[in-house]
């Protein structure tokens, strides 16, 4: 059905996303165990996801579908990089690569820190550059959660970050639903 109403774009879209599922743990060089698994959820889980349903549902791709796009990629990424923080000891054990691997405990915080700043600075642009009104800042109202997550990422390690998992799959959604919220509210307002 998706790819009768979005076309070839639908259906090259799909098989990458195919190819990139099967490519993260599979294949001679498994995306996720060589420290390319947080660029691809981003592009995966947000740009693919996010512009792609706005494609079949408008038969474009607006500025303000790509903005949107980027804050729910990054606190998909922030999601990964929870898990492979938590993993880290294990994933280098077995041989993964992953970025907290490589890089260490520290930079996988400050990566997850980043990605948090990041994802809250969207909002702030999208209304500054009129891309939307400025009810996308409803998003700003999970702020007291993703501190919450924050400060567990810094203080915690190993399984007590099973919290800090569940903490951010909770901010995306809670972020995702009020971000949506706002770009609503401003549509229905102007």
């Amino acid at each position: 059905y998706l790819i009768a109403v979005g076309g070839w774009p639908i259906a090259l879209i799909g098989l990458l996303s195919i190819a990139a599922g099967l490519a993260y743990t599979g294949g001679p060089f498994p995306l996720g165990y060589n420290g390319l698994g947080d660029v691809f959820v981003f592009l995966f889980f947000g740009l693919a996801a996010v512009c792609g349903t706005y494609y079949v549902q408008a038969g474009t791709v607006s500025p303000a579908a790509w903005w949107a796009a980027g804050p729910i990629g990054l606190l998909a990424t922030a999601i990964l990089v929870v898990n492979n923080l938590r993993d880290l000891e294990t994933d280098r054990a077995a041989g993964k690569k992953t970025l907290a691997v490589r890089w260490g405990a520290r930079a996988a915080r400050l990566e997850y820190s980043l990605l948090l700043a990041v994802a809250y600075l969207c909002p702030l642009l999208m209304g500054l550059t009129g891309v939307s009104s400025a009810w996308v800042m409803l998003a700003w109202l999970s702020l007291p959660l993703a501190r919450s997550q924050f400060d567990l990422i810094w203080r915690s390690q190993g399984r007590v970050l099973n919290q800090a998992l569940a903490g951010t799959a909770r901010l995306e959604l809670v972020y995702g639903l009020l971000f949506s919220a706002g770009l609503l509210i401003g549509r229905w307002m102007t």
